[in-house]
């Protein structure tokens, strides 16, 4: 009698309790669930502007990082002396780009996945005699840059002042070789490693 007892008060406890689990619309289960942390930062988007780059005034310019597999593009700021001429303009902001593509990205683009394979020290010059005018010549050959590196340098290019502004960018060397008209295309944004910027040459002046 006792037994019969206390298997009724069981099954009463459980019917109670699965009545409730059903009002608050959870399902009862048996078997253990475990949803992992949180998630984090979306990778390759940046909750908010970061200050700490734009801290420095100057002229707003963008320039792309590699995150993931494709290049995204960043705010960033190059500084142009009030009143420079325009060829000299066009050379500070294609150095200052070079040096922006070049520092590391900040902690919170880190955090959201970004980097860079621009190496530190490039130097970028105007035009030599019989280039075309609108030459950038860098102190050392395109070829011998990375895949990535090549389509961070012709991407923020030839989205820049530093360029004509059609997608594209007349890129030189520091020897003799004749400079070529390096592309932007969707195609190196969305895979610089195995995509390299397209080429043709331009013809002497």
């Amino acid at each position: 009698m006792t037994t019969r007892v206390v298997s009724r008060a069981r099954i009463g406890a459980v019917s109670v309790l699965a009545l409730l689990l059903a009002g608050c619309g959870i399902r009862a289960t048996e078997v253990p669930t475990n949803f992992g942390p949180a998630p984090s930062r979306v990778r390759c988007s940046l909750a908010e502007p970061d200050v700490s780059t734009q801290a420095a005034r100057g002229l707003p310019v963008q320039v792309f990082l590699l995150c993931g597999s494709s290049l995204v593009t960043v705010d960033r700021t190059v500084r142009v002396p009030d009143g420079a001429a325009d060829s000299e303009r066009r050379m500070l902001v294609a150095q200052g780009l070079l040096d922006q593509l070049a520092a590391p990205p900040s902690p919170a683009e880190k955090e959201a996945g970004y980097s860079t394979d621009v190496r530190d020290g490039i130097k970028v010059s105007g035009p030599r005699p019989g280039d075309p005018e609108d030459t950038l010549r860098l102190s050392m050959t395109p070829d011998s840059l990375t895949s990535y590196a090549l389509a961070q340098i012709v991407c923020t290019f030839s989205d820049s002042a530093a360029a004509e502004g059609d997608g594209s960018v007349v890129l030189g060397g520091p020897g003799a070789e004749s400079p070529r008209r390096w592309e932007c295309t969707d195609e190196v944004r969305a895979r610089p490693g195995s995509k390299e910027p397209p080429s043709k040459d331009v013809p002497r002046e």
